[in-house]
């Protein structure tokens, strides 16, 4: 987790591209385009990836991003 920016501060960005990817399915480049930051401080893919919330599966030659059942898990968590 990145130490810069506060918990909790990371944890909202994370909720929010989990619940960005769970609503349709997402390329891996149309994801990297939404969620691009010009801060290296902002870690929210890494952080997420890192936490195994979200996974990149190649289907039909296209690098498709999915919300894992654990990331599944942390936006119930978070909205009940």
């Amino acid at each position: 987790m990145n130490k810069l920016i506060p918990t909790d501060t990371i944890e909202i960005l994370m909720l929010d591209l989990l619940e960005w990817v769970g609503r349709k399915e997402c390329t891996y480049e149309e994801t990297m385009e939404a969620w691009r930051t010009s801060c290296p401080r902002l870690t929210v893919w890494e952080d997420t990836t890192d936490r195994g919330l979200v996974q990149r599966a190649f289907v039909n030659g296209r690098a498709l991003v999915g919300v894992t059942p654990a990331g599944f898990d942390f936006i119930e968590s978070r909205r009940p």
